[in-house]
């Protein structure tokens, strides 16, 4: 539930606060009439972002044998990529978000009819692509949990989600609607940190079952076994598995994908976040 829940917090997140900045900026120009177009593209992005979360996971229960390793392993490296992705571009981006969409709403507002269409599109484009990443992201989760246990499984990714974008909304509302006040840059650079984590034991979960299926070699098959001491198959090792990727086993290449994933993406994520801060300090004026 942790990582559904993390996942949703972080993207529900964006996508308030982009639906935030649009209704305030909506408010600003006095074209409160087209907020009914803003929420209409909401809407069509939820219902399209939903379908794809349960087509993708539908698709992957429906499969057996290598076909199943295969799609899990793509699904796996395909969020993990994404996943680093989102992670580069908001710690990058968040500071210069509210400037280019009220600029875009200044621009889709200009005629009435076209007005409408271009707030539905403007709003269903950037909520979808939040949509459809957590689609992605809560498939690859679901199915990084153990397999035998797919109701289970499917009531603490709902659990996580709900709970996820309920914190969100929340969030979004008290930043926007408030005096209160979430240093965004921090917890982006938190949750980024996190994520990265989150990602690395996707990356050693697609190793993992490619290695079934001799994809990638193992080399070493078992570096070692920790089974004893925290079995993968215990509530404690199920947790540490969908939330870091654990292995009471893992093969030689597993590691070596987990921890060189980790160190690469931690190194740059936190230089990134350090110019960030230059940046961010250079442009401050000075009293």
């Amino acid at each position: 539930m942790l990582p559904s829940y993390l996942l949703s917090l972080r993207e529900g997140l964006e996508a308030a606060l982009i639906i935030g900045i649009v209704l305030g900026a909506l408010r600003k120009i006095r074209r409160t009439d087209l907020a009914p177009a803003l929420w209409l593209g909401v809407l069509a992005a939820v219902g399209v972002s939903v379908l794809a979360a349960v087509l993708l996971t539908l698709f992957g229960l429906s499969l057996e044998g290598s076909a199943e390793k295969i799609y899990e392993g793509i699904t796996m490296f395909l969020a993990a990529g994404i996943l680093t992705w989102m992670i580069f571009w908001m710690s990058g981006q968040a500071r210069h978000m509210k400037g280019e969409l009220e600029d875009g709403v200044n621009k889709a507002a200009a005629g009435h009819e076209a007005g409408k269409r271009s707030i539905f599109w403007l709003a269903f484009i950037a909520v979808v692509r939040e949509g459809v990443e957590l689609a992605l992201f809560i498939t690859a989760a679901f199915f990084a949990g153990n397999n035998e246990q797919v109701g289970v499984n499917t009531i603490q990714t709902l659990a996580g989600v709900v709970l996820g974008l309920g914190t969100s909304i929340l969030l979004g509302w008290s930043l926007l609607a408030t005096t209160v006040r979430l240093d965004l840059r921090r917890f982006f650079q938190i949750t980024g940190l996190l994520l990265i984590l989150f990602a690395a034991g996707l990356v050693a979960h697609g190793i993992h079952e490619f290695n079934e299926i001799n994809w990638i070699p193992s080399v070493v098959e078992h570096v070692w076994d920790m089974n004893t001491y925290v079995d993968e198959t215990s509530v404690f090792g199920e947790l540490l598995k969908t939330l870091f990727g654990y292995n009471g086993n893992p093969s030689l290449t597993e590691m070596i994908g987990y921890f060189g994933y980790l160190l690469i993406v931690t190194f740059l994520f936190t230089r990134n976040t350090s110019a960030s801060k230059s940046d961010v300090k250079a442009t401050q004026p000075q009293s």
